[in-house]
């Protein structure tokens, strides 16, 4: 009995211990990782989002940040994402860490895709521009969840390609790889077919008399040579010089890819 009373009373006291690391973490909020402040989307379209950036985080150790403002203040939309990641301190590892952000500047219609750390690798100044090209039209029409449902989605693919490589490229392309299976898995049933049926011994020496068999005339005439010369057009970029752009160094010191655009 002795036993007894004195082993309810260690798990009252360990339950008594534990109980403020409960109810900590009950309170400490969930990690944010989209903010829009500019109020673009519903709560329902805030939670999904959430849940996309937070499954598509973990595939790649980055965080993907929305970040959508009125731009009171007028900031150039570079630097504001800048000030707002030296501030926030995101980051999947760390704070200050990997992190892909979608700064959306509502004020002046101007888009910034920015990649930091790890995203700078993958998701460099190039495919930066790539992404901000596909979802720019579904900006330009006021589709602002499709477009960050798009980013994210798009960004984490890109991520699971090696640097350096295109990652728009057919090869890559789902589709083209089951009709490259099949394709590949047919010619080989075909090869296999084929060589069951025998060989053909019988060709055109079979029938062919090489003692009375005489060439009569041989005849080669030249008729003319034509060279045509066309001249090789340039290849000049014809978009606006505020499309585009490229990285560069927040206040306090992190270094970044970028591509910056209108919508």
């Amino acid at each position: 009995m002795r036993n007894s009373f004195f082993h309810k009373i260690l798990i009252l006291a360990a339950l008594f211990l534990l109980l403020p690391f409960v109810f900590a973490a009950a309170d400490s909020p969930a990690k944010q990782r989209i903010y829009d402040d500019a109020g673009l989307l519903s709560d329902s379209e805030v939670k999904e989002l959430e849940k996309l950036a937070e499954k598509h985080g973990a595939k790649r150790d980055t965080d993907f940040i929305i970040l959508t403002t009125n731009n009171e203040e007028n900031k150039d939309v570079m630097v504001f994402m800048q000030d707002f990641y030296d501030e926030q301190a995101p980051g999947y590892d760390k704070p200050h860490g990997n992190t892909a952000i979608l700064t959306l500047d509502m004020k002046n219609r101007n888009v910034y895709v920015a990649g930091f750390y790890k995203a700078k690798t993958y998701l460099d100044d190039h495919r930066a521009t790539l992404v901000r090209e596909k979802i720019t039209p579904d900006l330009s029409d006021g589709n602002y969840y499709k477009a960050f449902q798009s980013f994210i989605k798009t960004s984490s693919k890109y991520m699971g390609i090696r640097p350096g490589v295109d990652p728009d490229n057919i090869l890559f392309n789902l589709w083209f790889q089951i009709f490259a299976s099949i394709a590949v898995a047919g010619a080989a049933v075909w090869i296999m077919a084929f060589n069951t049926g025998g060989r053909v011994t019988v060709n055109a020496r079979t029938y062919q008399d090489n003692e009375n068999t005489r060439v009569n005339q041989r005849s080669d005439q030249y008729i003319r040579t034509s060279t045509t010369k066309r001249r090789k057009p340039s290849n000049k970029s014809s978009g606006s010089g505020f499309s585009g752009g490229g990285g560069g160094v927040t206040r306090g010191g992190h270094s970044h890819s970028g591509s910056r655009g209108k919508f």
